[in-house]
């Protein structure tokens, strides 16, 4: 797998309860917010798989 490096400008405020999540949860910053993007990006993944399922066999949309 290939990695590249993203900088951020982030708020004190926000990085403030980035560093409490991650600390709560024993990572560092950098991975707990690697690990959120990478759920998030799942998510909506898995969404689209879903809906594109419906779609295939007609089932009407479920809000």
């Amino acid at each position: 797998m290939r990695s590249t490096v993203l900088s951020l400008r982030v708020d004190g405020e926000l990085l403030d309860r980035l560093r409490q999540h991650a600390a709560k949860r024993g990572m560092s910053v950098q991975a707990y917010v690697v690990r959120t993007l990478i759920r998030d990006d799942f998510d909506e993944r898995f969404k689209t798989a879903v809906d594109e399922t419906q779609k295939f066999y007609g089932a009407e949309e479920v809000t």
